[in-house]
Order: structure tokens, then C-alpha cells, then sequence
């Protein structure tokens, strides 16, 4: 997990479709590392490059959305319209993201401690992690540097509002459930996964590739006691991660359950061609109540198609011919991936209605996908499967660093630690790097660039709280002319200034509230002697 973001893959196309390549040949595209300090300069190419969907477009689904959601903060998303439909129907849920501590949190961290409380103030289960392992293998710290900054990560959290009585604090290191899980997801996970996902090669250390299988098993660590649609909110570097569970989350399910028309099994691109010369079979059946595959097949064959379908053509064509006379008829299907012969009779049993059943697959002629997914989850868990939901995930902007570039724990002046003494950050505030004109006459007349401004930036991300109207008073009087940089900073130092004060006031009541969660804060001392971890 990121020290400068969070994390909760580099590599091939998913099991349903997703572009997992992260690192890329130059053209112009967005490299996307976990461990490193990607920036990302048109958040836009995400949604071509990975897949990942533009947020704006479900949040009228979002019950009560966040102001970082409102102001376009959170910018993008995978899955989340699943879980925004279960919190607005006070239906089971989980949020959780993962923190490692590799040095003091900042506010960019606040984005996503945000994000978790916000979820559970809206009723899903939340977890928040110290990525402890991670920090030991991916960054070398030693256990006792881990431990003094796990103490901090997880104090902001309690003091910015995270509710440990209804929600889970843990570390990966001494969370054995954890580690159970992550052992049973390693069987699904490949070392040429490792390679193309994130460049592993002959000298990554089996520790650094097993704190990602770690990674794995914190994103469904939710879903052990029950499966939910499951939310991680992220920095868009965090991705990789993101894809990678939801493969392995795919991996472990007992069934699949798909679109199908016949007996052959066809893949996406073929199901959308079968699915057209279905839609269109009044124009070539003989009978349209009883359309034949091998009449589809030679309508198919002559028929315009797109040229991104053009590949898949053949194949349908010639799957339609091998079944012949056979009805060509909508239903769901189960394809059996990893169930034993007491599961596969199980789902036999409890599909209702007219179905078919066959060697490896069973055919549903009333269920419709919705339904078919559901029974096969509750099928999976009566015979001791996990029954997991594909994760689904939220993306924040990076903030810029007050220095200019991304915000980061390793560049002093460019963030605003959440242990900094409310001065410092005043100073640090003061000496930022703005969006404003050469003079303040040019500031006037061609307005400031409060999009290319960190100061306005921590007003929208920060010190603006939930009040929209301020943050957009702010930024019209920006871009307008009438604010100038002087004012405006010294504005905003002085609610950071204010922000610190009372945050490290709530800090301190935490310590108590800390003492008593069931969290070891001190393993360096259990851990002493092992080979690599000397000071």
C-alpha cells in the first residue's frame, strides 16, 4: 500500500474484461504503480486506460453523498452503483482501505479516513487497516518505526470521528483470520500474475509478493462472516490492487453465471453477435417461436458488423453450425469453475423451473441474471464456499503538493502533516505556491487559475467542511478576479491553523479510546532478532 495515498494490478486483461495494464510503452498513457509516486495528468485517460467509470455519473443513486463526491474530488468508481443501491435500501455493505505507515498521515490521508466515516455513518460495516507487513517488505521499515507511525494513523482516525465500536481496526501482522484468508487466495494467485502486474522478476523477495497476497485478503476480509457489496476507496495508483482482487475474488467462486443462447458456450463477443441475430429473428427464421442455430448461423455469416466484432464472427458462426437444428433460446447458465459434486447437485436442486443440466453447466430458462447470481451465492456459502462479491471501488484526485506536484510524506514543504503544530501549517500555508497572476492588476483582470491552485484546493478538500457554497465562493472569486492570492492564503492558513488546533486537541482525547481497543500497538519487542530487522 501506498505511503503517500492507500491501498486497500499491472498486467493482463481480467477474467470479465478489464484492461489490467498499468505499465505503458511511452504513448502517452497513465502508468500506475502502488508503490510508487504516480501523478496522473488527465484523470480522463483512467477511463479509457483501466475502465475505471466516471463517478458523476451514478451519484444521483448516492445516498447523502460526501462533499468530496459533490465537488468531483471522488472522480471515479468500479461497481460502487452496487453498493450506493445497498446502503440507500438498508441493505448488508462494507467500506474499507488500508494505511501504510511509512511516516506521518497528511491530509491527503484525511481524504480517505474521510471516506471510510462517511460510509459508516451511512451504515456499512467499515474496517480501517495498518498495512504493517506491506511496510516491512515493500518500504524495509523496521518494527519499531511501524509501530510509532501506526499509532498515529490510527489516532487521526479515531479523532476525525471513526467509530471503533461499529467498525474493525486491525493489523495485517497479528489479524490471523487474515492470514488464513490470504493463505486459501494464494492457491489462485500465479507468479506470472505477480511479473505482469506489478514487474515482479527473480529478485522480489517472497515476502514482498506475499504482503500483496495480504492485500488481497484485506479487500475480502469484509465478506468473510457474509457476503456484501464492498466498497474501497482509493488513489487511482491503488488500482492495480483493486483489479487483482477482483480476479482472485472471481477465482474462488463455485459458479459463474452468464448470458447464453444454445448449448456452445460463447464468449462476450460472440454472446453480443448471438444475442443480435436473436433480436433479429423475424427476418431469418422460418419459424420465429422456434429460431434454429444453423438459420442464425447463415444469417450471421452475411450480416453487417461492427469491425471491433468482426474476430469474433467466425467463432459464433461455426459454434452456431456444430448445434445444428437446435433451438436458438435465451436463458442463464451456470458454469461450474470450482464446485465438488455435493454443490454442483445442491445448485441442480434449487434451480427452479424449466432448466437443462449437463456435465459442467446448468441451463435456467426462468431465472434472470440478477436472480441466478443470488442463488448461486447462497448455493456456494450453505456448502462452505465464500460466496464473494467482486469488490467495488471509489478513486480520489491526488492533491497537489503546496510545493507543486503531488502531495507526498517524503517532501516536507509539500504537505501538511496531521501532527504538525497548528503554526507550522499556518507557515507552510503562507509560503504555498498558488494559481495566481504575475501581479495582482493581471489577477484582476484575467482572474486567478483556481484549478491549478493548492490553496484553493484545500479549501475544497478541507478547510470548506460540507458548506458547498463556500468552496464555490471561494473559486468564483478566484477565477473572477476579486480574491488575490494574499487574502485567499492567508485565509486559508488561518482555518488550517484552526483545523490542527482542534484536530490534535481530539487527538489527544483519543489516547484513551485507543488504550483500550484490542489492537497491539507495541510488536516490536515480539518481533526482535528476526534477520533484517535490526536499527
Amino acid at each position: 500500500m501506498s505511503d503517500d495515498d492507500t491501498s486497500p494490478a499491472r498486467g493482463t486483461d481480467g477474467a470479465d474484461g478489464e484492461k489490467q495494464r498499468a505499465r505503458t510503452d511511452g504513448g502517452g498513457g497513465v502508468a500506475l504503480d502502488p508503490w510508487g509516486s504516480a501523478t496522473v495528468a488527465d484523470y480522463r485517460e483512467l477511463f479509457e486506460e483501466f475502465g475505471i467509470e466516471e463517478f458523476e455519473a451514478i451519484i444521483d443513486e448516492v445516498p447523502e453523498p460526501h462533499y468530496l463526491m459533490r465537488r468531483g474530488v471522488i472522480f471515479g468508481h468500479r461497481d460502487y452503483d452496487r453498493v450506493a443501491r445497498a446502503l440507500a435500501n438498508d441493505e448488508p455493505a462494507a467500506a474499507l482501505s488500508g494505511f501504510m505507515p511509512t511516516g506521518d498521515p497528511h491530509i491527503g490521508h484525511k481524504l480517505v479516513f474521510d471516506e471510510l466515516i462517511y460510509h459508516q455513518q451511512q451504515g456499512a460495516d467499515t474496517y480501517g487497516l495498518i498495512a504493517d507487513l506491506e511496510a516491512h517488505s515493500a518500504r524495509g521499515l523496521t518494527w519499531a518505526e511501524i509501530d510509532e507511525h501506526a499509532r498515529d494513523y490510527l489516532l487521526s482516525l479515531l479523532a476525525l470521528g471513526f467509530d471503533p465500536e461499529e467498525g474493525e481496526l486491525y493489523r495485517q501482522s497479528t489479524n490471523r483470520r487474515l492470514q488464513d484468508l490470504a493463505f486459501e487466495l494464494g492457491s489462485n494467485a500465479r507468479f506470472a500474475e505477480f511479473e505482469s502486474i506489478y514487474g515482479f522478476d527473480g529478485g522480489t523477495s517472497v515476502s514482498h509478493m506475499q504482503s500483496v497476497v495480504t492485500q488481497m485478503a484485506d479487500i475480502l476480509y469484509p465478506q468473510l462472516d457474509e457476503p456484501k457489496p464492498t466498497v474501497i476507496p482509493v488513489g487511482p495508483d491503488q488500482d492495480p490492487h483493486v483489479r487483482f482482487s477482483r480476479d482472485i475474488a472471481r477465482k474462488t467462486r463455485y459458479f459463474k453465471v452468464t448470458e447464453a443462447f444454445a448449448s456452445p458456450e460463447f464468449d462476450a463477443a460472440e454472446r453480443v453477435l448471438v444475442r443480435r441475430a436473436h433480436d433479429k429473428r423475424e427476418a431469418w427464421a422460418e419459424d420465429p417461436e422456434t429460431p434454429r442455430c444453423e438459420d442464425a448461423a447463415a444469417w450471421l455469416a452475411d450480416a453487417e458488423v461492427d469491425s471491433e466484432f468482426e474476430a469474433a464472427r467466425a467463432g459464433a458462426v461455426e459454434k452456431l453450425e456444430n448445434a445444428g437444428m437446435e433451438p436458438l433460446r435465451p436463458r442463464t447458465r451456470f458454469l461450474d469453475r470450482n464446485a465438488d459434486e455435493e454443490a454442483f447437485e445442491s445448485l441442480i436442486e434449487a434451480v427452479p423451473g424449466e432448466k437443462r443440466v449437463f456435465d459442467a453447466h446448468i441451463d435456467s430458462f426462468e431465472l434472470d441474471r440478477e436472480e441466478a447470481e443470488e442463488l448461486a451465492r447462497e448455493v456456494e456459502v450453505d456448502n462452505g464456499g465464500f460466496g464473494f462479491h467482486t469488490p467495488s471501488s471509489i478513486y480520489h484526485r491526488f492533491m497537489t503538493g503546496l510545493t507543486g506536484g503531488k502531495m507526498s510524506s517524503s517532501i516536507e514543504a509539500s504537505h501538511i502533516s496531521l501532527l504538525d503544530e497548528p503554526e507550522e501549517g499556518y507557515d507552510k500555508v503562507k509560503s504555498a505556491t498558488t494559481g495566481g497572476r504575475e501581479t495582482a492588476e493581471k489577477q484582476r483582470e484575467l482572474g486567478g487559475e483556481a484549478d491549478e491552485c493548492p490553496v484553493y484546493e484545500l479549501y475544497a478538500y478541507l478547510l470548506a467542511g460540507d458548506d458547498d457554497d463556500f468552496a464555490e465562493e471561494v473559486y468564483e472569486e478566484c477565477v473572477g478576479g476579486e480574491r488575490l492570492c494574499g487574502g485567499c492564503k492567508e485565509q486559508a492558513a488561518t482555518l488550517l491553523k484552526e483545523f490542527l488546533a482542534d484536530h490534535q486537541e481530539k487527538r489527544a482525547e483519543a489516547e484513551e479510546l485507543l488504550a483500550d481497543l484490542d489492537i497491539d500497538l507495541d510488536i516490536d519487542a515480539s518481533r526482535r532478532g528476526i534477520p533484517g530487522d535490526e536499527e
